[in-house]
């Protein structure tokens, strides 16, 4: 059974819940921090899972703190439909990012229950832990879990810059679940996102039907060095780690502008070093950089380059080198016929649409893995995002969160 080609979801409903989203963890003006597992976090948690009971859903906790909120269908025993994003934002995040995904879904739900209509299948709405990986490095890190690209154990042991671990904070903020992190079936997984990039925008395009993520690849480097006095202590015997790390960064951005031309990117992210204090050389220091690019290719081209800048910023000061991890996404991952219905339903609903690739990370990457996957994309003002300027208008999300609606029911109505 499909949803009458009239029906919307409540506009302002959804929006409501957008607004008062971002009352909690303001950042900078007009912004938000809201740091995974933070008190601002939990705050949301808490907000999120008293919709989601309020809609009549069934919530659960998973061991890396993903919320799942569940409606029945009719055959409970089939696979469910699975929606959603994150809660969580950058330092210096928006409003938007991840939120829309999540809300939105939840708004999917509501709209359900309006109308009365029970899917065939059941549908989960989540919101996934840590995605940004602003205080717990990687990013993605619970749907990665719950894909089985990472060892829960792993995961609980992640430390926050702050100090406390994963497992520590999970458990400090009560959302420590009981639910297993993945190992069931799915039948199919849609996120809603803004674009995190200006093309729709630009072009006045109300729905972005996402055909593939840009192949990435990121490192966390560790380099070791001496400490000794900036004055006396000779040029030539100088192992100044956060030199080491400065060479690589500076590396990674010179990579970044050899393939711009063509669309490639790389990102000197994070450098961090001890003691990093005037007078003493560093003889610790860690780095955090990435490379990307559309063309499959070029972007393992990037990555090359990126590997070998890594123990040539080594050599150069006398430090060692170690590469303590590393991630890499994007690519063909998404489903064909998830794409395919995206792309209809958009049309048939009269909203104008274009396809286009993901340039940032989603949870969608990790899900990809393990059951049929897509995205759609709804415009941001300038394509600013991970800053507080970042900006949606309600007029032009809500064409994405009614293609979600239709899409959904369509999946799980089959």
């Amino acid at each position: 059974m499909t949803l009458a080609i009239s029906t919307r979801v409540n506009a302002e409903r959804f929006w409501s819940t957008i607004e008062q989203s971002a009352e909690i963890g303001k950042g900078r003006e007009g912004g938000l921090s809201r740091l995974a597992l933070t008190d601002a976090d939990k705050e949301m948690r808490d907000l999120f899972v008293s919709w989601c009971r309020d809609a009549g859903l069934s919530v659960s906790i998973d061991r890396a703190g993903s919320i799942f909120g569940r409606r029945a269908g009719q055959d409970n025993d089939l696979p469910p439909i699975v929606l959603g994003s994150h809660l969580d934002t950058q330092v210096n995040g928006g409003r938007f990012d991840g939120i829309v995904g999540v809300l939105g879904a939840l708004e999917v739900v509501r709209t359900l229950n309006d109308l009365g209509h029970v899917t065939r299948r059941p549908i989960e709405i989540v919101n996934w832990t840590n995605e940004e990986g602003s205080r717990f490095s990687p990013p993605m890190v619970a749907s990665g879990c719950f894909a089985g690209a990472y060892d829960l154990d792993w995961v609980h042991a992640r430390p926050a810059d702050d100090g406390p671990t994963f497992g520590d904070e999970l458990k400090r903020i009560d959302y420590l679940g009981d639910a297993p992190v993945g190992g069931r079936p799915l039948d199919s997984y849609f996120e809603l996102h803004v674009e995190q990039g200006p093309i729709l925008d630009a072009e006045k395009v109300q729905v972005g039907v996402v055909t593939h993520g840009y192949p990435s690849f990121g490192a966390l480097v560790e380099y070791r060095g001496e400490t000794a006095h900036t004055g006396p202590w000779p040029m030539e015997k100088r192992r100044n780690a956060l030199l080491a790390a400065a060479r690589l960064l500076v590396a990674v951005d010179d990579i970044g502008w050899d393939f711009a031309g063509s669309g490639g990117k790389a990102t000197a992210a994070r450098l961090i070093a001890w003691p990093n204090k005037p007078g003493i050389l560093s003889d610790w220091a860690q780095a955090v950089c990435d490379v990307r690019h559309n063309d499959e290719e070029a972007a393992e081209v990037m990555a090359e380059r990126l590997r070998r800048a890594v123990h040539e910023a080594a050599a150069k000061t006398g430090c060692q080198a170690e590469i303590l991890d590393t991630w890499s996404w994007g690519g063909r991952i998404f489903d064909e016929s998830l794409i395919k219905l995206v792309r209809q339903t958009a049309g048939h609903l009269g909203y104008s649409h274009r396809d286009l690739p993901s340039q940032a990370g989603h949870d969608a990457y990790f899900m990809a893995r393990i059951c049929p996957t897509t995205m759609i994309f709804t415009p941001c003002r300038d394509g600013i995002t991970h800053n507080n300027r970042e900006l949606a208008a309600q007029d032009e999300t809500v064409p994405g969160v009614n293609v979600l609606l239709h899409s959904v029911v369509a999946r799980a109505d089959r």
